[in-house]
């Protein structure tokens, strides 16, 4: 588990270009809530879902997201260049 910095923009383009059912498969994987899974990119919908350790200031590009677990990022990353998620132990 780490820490990084990206834009609100850049996290969002990530989540928009992930295929169909990818935050399905995701919040499958890492036994969360679909809806605490799109709110780590950046949905409030924290009625079903829970907060998930991001941290928004605002400015440029959307602002900035201080994303305390990337768990999630990497393994959007990971489907988007085709491979199958891995859960980090």
């Amino acid at each position: 588990m780490s820490t990084t910095t990206i834009t609100f923009n850049q996290l969002r383009k990530i989540k928009d270009s992930l295929p169909d059912g990818s935050i399905h498969t995701i919040a499958e994987e890492l036994n969360l809530d679909v809806e605490t899974v799109r709110n780590y990119f950046g949905g409030a919908n924290y009625d079903r879902g829970k907060s998930v350790g991001i941290h928004l200031e605002q400015g440029p590009d959307g602002g900035i997201v201080e994303l305390d677990d990337t768990t999630i990022l990497e393994m959007a990353r990971e489907i988007l260049k085709g491979k199958k998620p891995q859960v980090q132990s």
